[in-house]
């Protein structure tokens, strides 16, 4: 496993100093894959260098596998080459004068191995990424997928105790993108090893991880199960960040067991909160995500007023496949939610859309 602990890195920019990681504490267990999602300049990819010991990190401590590799208190800093990790880099890196095997063997040598452990390595690592059919092929005439999974087994073939992924999709275009975002997950829970994997992708971040960590000025904001994180996130940045959502700001009227009434623009709003820290009185905001607003009217018992409910009228759509992307404009609120193909989009049409209180999450107003 990789434990980071009180985390800071700092950079000298002139006469002032910039604060890149602000004393983060980072846990990644064996066998799991994390995620340092973020959006730029939020210190995931200086993390990722402190942890590979490509930067020297101002204080904290990071061990892996129990061994300590770096720890600036007590002076201790084991160099790159002697932490066992193996790394993707955005760039890949791949050398345009070397052969498919002569890439991947390269990170073998000064390994004191023989010739014919080098080449078995090397050719197991390219089955592993199912390349050993391309060994002999110049490296430049690889597509961009292909030098990926080049770079991915030259990480794994000197059997490292973790990988370490530096945004290794952002060049792909988005098909290819897709396709290898599923067969790094594949490739990651074949292996079985450990990875911290870097990325401002949401989608990505979603789909790849076991665990994801969100970043925000150096500073770790929340972590979480991918869709704990997505469902029940417990800040507004984290909501905002992790796909599209509405927020309104307001007030808390009310706190019961059924749940958190809050005044807002739009309305009251009945919702749920997931740190359960709010009280009456409290500035808030609901976040509502537009695919858990329903054009379906609510049911309930007769003579009961439904909660959640509003009434406005179409303002934008665009089609977009399996649904429709909607803007719809309750009073002066724009309300973005998704709805059924074969809905009426003639502007200024009326709608009344409803959310469920537990997929209205009330969070403290940043």
């Amino acid at each position: 496993m990789i434990r980071v602990e009180g985390l800071v890195k700092k950079f000298a920019t002139g006469k002032e100093e910039l604060t890149a990681i602000a004393g983060i504490d980072i846990d990644a267990t064996a066998g799991e894959i994390v995620t340092l999602l973020g959006p730029s300049g939020c210190g995931k990819t200086t993390t990722l260098r402190c942890i590979a010991g490509l930067e020297r990190a101002d204080r904290g401590r990071i061990a892996i596998d129990g061994r300590t590799v770096a720890d600036a208190e007590a002076g201790i800093f084991v160099p790159p080459d002697r932490r066992n990790l193996g790394m993707v880099f955005q760039s890949y890196a791949i050398w345009p004068h070397m052969t498919v095997f002569e890439n991947v063997a390269y990170a073998l040598e000064g390994r004191r191995l023989g010739n014919a452990e080098i080449r078995r390595r090397a050719l197991a690592a390219l089955d592993t990424v199912q390349l050993a059919h391309l060994a002999d092929r110049p490296s430049p005439r690889l597509s961009g997928g292909q030098q990926q999974r080049v770079a991915i087994a030259r990480a794994i073939v000197g059997k490292p105790q973790a990988l370490l992924f530096d945004e290794p999709l952002s060049n792909l275009d988005a098909k290819l993108r897709l396709e290898m975002r599923n067969e790094l997950r594949r490739l990651q829970r074949q292996i079985g090893i450990t990875s911290i994997y870097v990325t401002h992708d949401q989608g990505e971040a979603l789909a790849i991880s076991d665990w994801i960590v969100v970043m925000k000025d150096g500073r770790v904001v929340e972590r979480g199960r991918p869709i704990d994180v997505y469902r029940f996130p417990r800040h507004v940045f984290t909501a905002q960040f992790l796909g599209s959502t509405n927020i309104f700001a307001g007030t808390v009227e009310h706190v019961s067991p059924d749940g958190v009434t809050v005044a807002t623009e739009l309305g009251r709003i009945v919702g749920l909160d997931p740190g359960r820290k709010l009280a009456a009185g409290a500035k808030a905001c609901v976040s509502m995500r537009p695919e858990d607003l329903s054009t379906q009217a609510p049911s309930g018992a007769a003579g009961n007023i439904p909660i959640n409910v509003f009434e406005g009228q179409l303002a934008f759509a665009v089609f977009a496949g399996m649904t429709i992307e909607a803007e719809v404009r309750c009073g002066g609120v724009t309300i973005h939610c998704l709805i059924g193909r074969d809905a009426d989009l003639t502007p200024g049409t009326a709608v009344k859309l409803h959310a469920r209180s537990d997929a209205c999450l009330v969070l403290p107003n940043e």
